[in-house]
């Protein structure tokens, strides 16, 4: 097995890079108060973690803990239901990533065109492809300078978000839950969109044990990472949500990049444009943490000899598998042209396919390896990984009857590659 040779990150910028990849801040998320309703959004924000991301996080937690090898649940799962099932982990999961990085590349375009009208068109297109290349050289530099990055962005993306808060403390007049539902819209369309847009913003949490071997004890720091995020993702997306409503009780204006017109509304012009300016930086992170990780899958693949041989190739220098970020990034480069809302369709079904495998990898581990040294485990015995691996499950089913038309079209069939994707490579070099 090729190991990476990158300096490797400490718990402080772990947290960081984790924080970025699954919340960044609560910007991207505003459409879901118009779609879900008011009071069906915020529930989303506070009752989705309980049976979403904290199983999640228990499952990464204790599986990373036994296991800590680079591509994270993607092993997990082939040592659990063998090569098959491992490959759709991975690929499925290198597929979200390709969508996944290019929405982040096409809404950070987005926030600018807000303030320079004219990048539109092949300028919009070239402004999405530029930092995607930007942030491919970063990674190429290594996690710790990816960590170091995501720490001031993240800082400088929050900050107007706190302040925004403090300032809607003294203005409350609205109860932020009503209506709980929007009155002319089908229900359990409601429910299951609005469900849909929630577990994107839950997602990932495992998705840093794909970097487990450049983190530092990773045994110890992963456990307390998602310790420390978790509760921060949930504080970051129903505090100025639930508090902005309180004040402003507009819910049928909210749009994707609202949240710059909220803080314009509450706190004046120039907090709106510092958290204009502070949404776009977000973008840069997530983008900055998403390609860390989506990139060491297709390194972690080919180590095992399902692609080819040459994306294992590590940098001279910075010992990062430099030739699988540069053909990612190309990748993200060519689906940036689509729309923000078409990429995301299409990806919560890849996101949906490669969690249900890694919830189930858990299961199967306790069963298949139950000598494995575990130093954190699901805590409450067989019903408390019951609990973890079954509620996830459900919730996964309830969000796939509820997508909308276009993810329903274009989501199975971006499943279905993985299948045919494995019998073309499986001819492969055998693997180590």
């Amino acid at each position: 097995m090729i190991r990476i040779r990158a300096n490797k990150a400490s718990l402080f910028y772990l947290v960081f890079v984790m924080y970025s990849y699954t919340t960044g801040g609560p910007y991207g998320l505003e459409a879901q108060v118009s779609t879900a309703g008011p009071g069906m959004a915020l529930v989303y924000f506070l009752v989705v973690p309980l049976f979403w991301c904290i199983p999640m996080s228990l499952v990464a937690a204790e599986l990373t803990s036994a296991m800590p090898v680079e591509g994270g649940f993607y092993r997990w799962v082939r040592a659990a239901f063998g090569d098959f099932w491992g490959f759709l982990a991975g690929w499925w999961n290198w597929s979200a990533g390709f969508l996944l990085c290019s929405a982040y590349a096409v809404l950070f375009s987005d926030y600018l065109s807000f303030y320079f009208p004219k990048i539109a068109g092949w300028k919009h297109y070239g402004t999405s492809l530029l930092l995607v290349a930007s942030i491919a050289y970063l990674n190429i530099r290594g996690i710790r300078v990816v960590g170091k990055l995501a720490t001031v962005l993240e800082v400088f993306a929050l900050s107007p978000v706190l302040v925004l808060c403090i300032v809607s403390i003294s203005k409350l007049r609205h109860n932020p839950f009503s209506p709980f539902l929007p009155s002319n819209q089908p229900p359990f369309q409601v429910f299951g969109v609005g469900l849909a847009l929630a577990l994107w913003a839950y997602s990932g949490y495992e998705q840093l044990s794909n970097v487990a071997e450049e983190v530092e004890n990773p045994q110890r720091n992963y456990p307390l990472a998602l310790a420390w995020v978790v509760p921060l993702s949930m504080a970051t997306y129903f505090l100025p949500t639930f508090l902005s409503l309180a004040v402003l009780d507009n819910w049928q204006e909210w749009k994707t990049g609202y949240f710059a017109i909220v803080a314009r509304l509450i706190g004046g012009p120039w907090l709106g444009d510092w958290l204009a300016i502070a949404a776009a930086i977000t973008t840069v992170a997530v983008l900055n943490s998403t390609m860390l990780t989506s990139t060491r899958m297709p390194f972690a693949m080919a180590d095992d000899g399902y692609l080819p041989r040459s994306l294992t190739l590590l940098h001279a220098r910075f010992g990062t598998p430099w030739v699988a970020i540069l053909f990612s990034a190309l990748i993200y480069g060519l689906f940036a042209w689509q729309t923000l809302t078409e990429l995301i369709s299409v990806y919560i079904w890849l996101r949906i396919g490669t969690s249900v495998l890694t919830f189930l990898a858990a299961w199967q581990l306790r069963r298949k390896m139950p000598q494995l040294a575990r130093p954190f485990q699901i805590p409450w015995g067989r019903k408390g990984l019951a609990l973890v691996v079954g509620a996830p499950l459900l919730m996964s089913g309830i969000a796939l009857l509820g997508s909308d038309r276009y993810g329903v079209r274009w989501g199975p069939l971006a499943l279905l590659l993985g299948p045919i994707a494995f019998f073309i490579f499986r001819r492969g070099p055998a693997a180590n």
